[in-house]
């Protein structure tokens, strides 16, 4: 009698553990699901302001071939935002301002604080200081050219709201444009370039501080100025006019926002129950 009870007993206490792990079981997978769901990336809901830099009255910086730099950020901006918006982010926005500086670089940030986007993306074509450039003809035109700095340059600023943020963005962006092929420049730590000489925080993906850039230090969102390349750099220039250049630019921004989007969506902080005795 004593054996059976016990034996009934000892059953009881299997069931009772085999039960309780089972649900043990069952809240850990809901856990994670509930962890998986609130880690990703909702593109619909993640908005980036494309910034096309300079204007066109102000244009920037002229290529080797004299093509104003706003040509090339315009056209470029333009397939960022396409691709974006192809990829999901349906919110993206293409910013083009009429405003001559410093007054237009102030409503550039000030519109993206109004519009609350989640990352800020100003777009630029690169050139070097005076001193470095050297003179040629081309087509009847007197034209400068320096072919010594090919690359990109990604540049944020420590004074933004969100540094952290935006040295994350960069680093992904610098990232993506490395594997397909694409290469930084490493110019901007040279003596060289004097009072435009700037500190390399990610030396594997080419991000740069640059803390006095009015667009990203008065952004309330991680932002980035990205100089997609040389256009006083003969080779480069003609590299940067065309439509595959383009494109491993806009894959690559849409990679990196991908990244940094699903890096962005934290899972919530479970607290656990305190009890009431």
């Amino acid at each position: 009698m004593h054996g059976r009870l016990w034996a009934a007993s000892k059953l009881g206490l299997i069931i009772a553990i085999a039960l309780l792990a089972g649900g043990q079981q069952r809240a850990r997978g809901e856990e994670r699901a509930a962890t998986q769901m609130a880690g990703s990336c909702t593109p619909a809901a993640f908005r980036v302001l494309v910034d096309v830099g300079h204007t066109l009255a102000v244009p920037g910086a002229n290529s080797a071939r004299g093509v104003p730099e706003y040509a090339f950020n315009l056209q470029l901006a333009r397939e960022v935002k396409q691709a974006l918006v192809a990829a999901g982010f349906e919110q993206t926005v293409l910013l083009i301002t009429a405003t001559a500086p410093w007054r237009g670089l102030f409503e550039r940030a000030a519109r993206a604080n109004e519009m609350h986007a989640n990352l800020f993306i100003s777009i630029h074509h690169d050139s070097v200081p005076d001193n470095l450039k050297h003179n040629w003809e081309y087509a009847g035109q007197k034209n400068e050219f320096n072919d010594d700095y090919p690359g990109y340059a990604l540049f944020i600023s420590n004074d933004n709201a969100d540094p952290a943020g935006s040295l994350l963005f960069g680093s992904l962006l610098g990232h993506e444009l490395e594997a397909r092929g694409l290469h930084y420049t490493p110019h901007y730590t040279s003596a060289l370039m004097g009072h435009r000489r700037r500190i390399l925080v990610d030396a594997d993906a080419g991000v740069y501080r640059y803390d006095q850039l009015i667009v990203l230090r008065q952004t309330r969102m991680p932002a980035l100025l990205l100089e997609a390349g040389s256009i006083v750099n003969r080779q480069e220039e003609l590299e940067l006019a065309t439509p595959e250049r383009r494109a491993l630019t806009s894959a690559a921004i849409v990679a990196a926002v991908n990244e940094f989007c699903a890096a962005r969506a934290r899972p919530p902080v479970v607290k656990a129950a305190v009890s009431g005795h």
